[in-house]
């Protein structure tokens, strides 16, 4: 089968930071289904796996790619949810061979049968960033819920969102809107990127170069009750904690570069939440269903016209060069939506 790898580390622009490769094609048992990939989508993770990590034990390459769309061309013997042609899309496990490559072998567990509305471009920008935003607000957050289509009631609960126009931050902003009361507060800087933030739904959209108080206070917001930290938390930290309410919640999914002081959120018992959509898998967790159960939930929203895709760009066919193309892009930390490719 056709794949992209590579065999060390290193910079996106090393003759070798991606390659085409021939690999064979891997055989489905237990739980795990093989998946013949027709779309996928490009994550921040990708970028960062391929600066730091060296392939899986045993393998000479390392294949990423946490985000696909595909059909089921295999099932493992122990496979209860799933049949051969079933269509589905998934984000997959980083301890396992990802989905730059033309057959995937997935644990049934995290796979969830594709939106039957979206083609498989519009399906392949949501699994991971849909995972974690669903986690963070539902999982670690503990936000309250309520019916897509019931009307929007009055709520104590304020969401701010930093980088509300990336990748998971537009599918968070989505949710937040249709799947709580609480007012979505998000962030962007650019026209583009504002103007995207509020087609989601955002009530507010406010510049995170500029101080978040004095942008608050003009939209008569004291403080919010939970902030959401997508990138560069280390550089938002202290105006994070001002703007946060006493007793209120913080949640981050990047890896800050410069230590963040968390004595800082002693004075106002501020909780602090991770979220790291790999846990479940990583560790084989007791609830690893979960992550089917709401890729399953969320296709039904989706197929109900409650939540869009994501998709801010197609990358054309999945290859090295394109894949490196999408990787450079990533990395300028200024993209809107995802970048999709398709076929191989």
């Amino acid at each position: 089968m056709k794949a992209i790898g590579y065999r060390s580390p290193g910079d996106i622009d090393q003759d070798e930071s991606l390659i085409d490769i021939e690999l064979p094609t891997p055989k489905a048992s237990g739980r795990d289904v093989l998946i013949k990939v027709s779309a996928i989508s490009v994550n921040p993770v990708d970028t960062k796996v391929r600066r730091a990590m060296a392939p899986l034990d045993g393998d000479k390459y390392r294949i990423l790619g946490w985000d696909a769309v595909g059909e089921v061309v295999e099932i493992g013997d122990l496979v209860e949810n799933f049949r051969v042609g079933d269509q589905v899309w998934y984000a997959g496990d980083l301890t396992r061979a990802g989905s730059n490559a033309e057959y995937q072998l997935v644990d049934e567990r995290i796979v969830g049968k594709k939106p039957q509305t979206l083609t498989d471009t519009e399906a392949a920008a949501l699994p991971l960033t849909a995972i974690t935003a669903w986690e963070l607000l539902f999982d670690r957050l503990n936000i309250n819920t309520v019916q897509p289509s019931a009307p929007k009631g009055t709520s104590d609960q304020s969401i701010l969102i930093i980088g509300a126009a990336g990748g998971v931050g537009s599918i968070l902003t989505q949710l937040a809107v249709k799947l709580t009361n609480a007012t979505v507060i998000g962030t962007a800087s650019r026209t583009e990127s504002v103007e995207w933030v509020k087609s989601l739904g955002a009530d507010h959209v406010i510049n995170h170069h500029k101080s978040f108080s004095e942008q608050l206070n003009a939209l008569n917001i004291a403080s919010v009750t939970h902030v959401i930290s997508l990138n560069q938390t280390d550089q938002h930290f202290d105006q994070i904690v001002d703007v946060l309410a006493p007793q209120g919640k913080l949640a981050l999914i990047d890896d800050p570069a410069d230590s963040i002081d968390i004595k800082k959120l002693k004075l106002k018992s501020i909780s602090l939440h991770w979220e790291f959509m790999y846990t479940r898998s990583m560790f084989n967790t007791h609830d690893m269903i979960k992550q089917h159960e709401l890729l399953s939930e969320l296709a039904q929203l989706i197929d109900a016209g409650h939540i869009k895709t994501t998709v801010g760009e197609h990358g054309g066919i999945i290859n090295a060069e394109n894949l490196k193309n999408a990787h450079r892009k990533l990395e300028t930390n200024s993209t809107v939506g995802k970048i999709v490719l398709e076929g191989f």
